[in-house]
């Protein structure tokens, strides 16, 4: 008598999903980040309150220069642009800030880098999306504005390179500045901390320039003066330094910015990384 031969079952055939599956890449992150910038209330408020504060003050200053009829010598009306862009620049960093600290308010940041596993491609993406937005706007608005104070205002003819500091210039400057707000809240992981320290930085060098009487500070004063970001903006709307002739001028003062920005998202970078959220 043979033994039967054993019977085996056929191996049960691995799931196979109906969706291609792919390896994620930066371009994904892009969309991610945008979908979320695009979909929160406060770019909708921060952007809508800067492009009224630059076309209100700045197309306001004009009118106001214009109907003075105080000679402009040979200054251009270029020039009245810095006054909506400084309280603009206030907007754009709350915006920077809030757009990674946010999310570890919320906790959303567990889910952005579960989903999205490499923490570097997630803050490229941030940045990317970020600068690409508020560069496209502010470019638009420092166009109109600019155009609009030299119709109003009886002024000097501004030369090719005083329309483009006073427009791509000014408008890159804004968005570098808020990159800076997104590396520092990167750091801080807090949306008040992270305003309340880039606010400190955008007026503080000014103020306490301004009460430094005494003679022993001299050269103290005049190095804030000189570094504020106020003063800053102000070499992109000018073809000489506001404070002396010594100073940054023409576009070196976004070239500035770049370098301390560099420097932050090295160190968000690595903040990043080495954190456990």
């Amino acid at each position: 008598m043979t033994a039967p031969a054993p019977h085996h079952a056929p191996a049960p055939q691995a799931y196979v999903s109906p969706i291609p599956v792919r390896a994620a890449h930066l371009g994904d992150a892009l969309a991610s980040e945008w979908t979320k910038i695009r979909s929160v209330r406060s770019t909708m408020w921060t952007l809508g309150v800067m492009i009224l504060l630059m076309i209100g003050i700045g197309i306001g200053v004009a009118a106001i220069a214009a109907a003075s009829e105080a000679p402009m010598g040979e200054e251009s009306a270029l020039g009245f642009g810095f006054f909506g862009m400084l309280p603009a620049s206030i907007c754009v960093i709350t915006l920077g800030v809030l757009t990674i600290a946010s999310e570890y308010g919320t906790g959303m940041i567990r889910t952005t880098l579960t989903a999205c596993p490499s923490r570097a491609r997630v803050l490229t993406a941030k940045a990317i999306v970020f600068f690409l937005l508020v560069f496209s706007i502010a470019l638009v608005i420092t166009g109109l504005v600019a155009a609009a104070q030299v119709g109003m205002v009886d002024a000097a003819e501004p030369t090719a390179g005083e329309w483009l500091r006073a427009t791509v210039g000014a408008a890159a400057y804004l968005a570098t500045l808020g990159l800076l707000s997104m590396a520092i809240g990167t750091l801080i992981r807090h949306s008040a901390g992270a305003i309340t320290v880039m606010i400190g930085l955008l007026l503080l060098p000014l103020v306490a320039a301004m009460f430094m009487f005494s003679e022993a500070l001299t050269s103290v004063r005049e190095f804030l003066l000189t570094y504020a970001i106020p003063s800053q903006m102000i070499v992109l709307y000018s073809t000489h330094p506001p404070f002396g002739d010594d100073g940054p001028s023409g576009w070196e003062p976004l070239f500035i910015l770049l370098g301390i920005t560099a420097a932050a998202f090295a160190g968000a970078f690595g903040a990043l990384n080495s954190r456990d959220v």
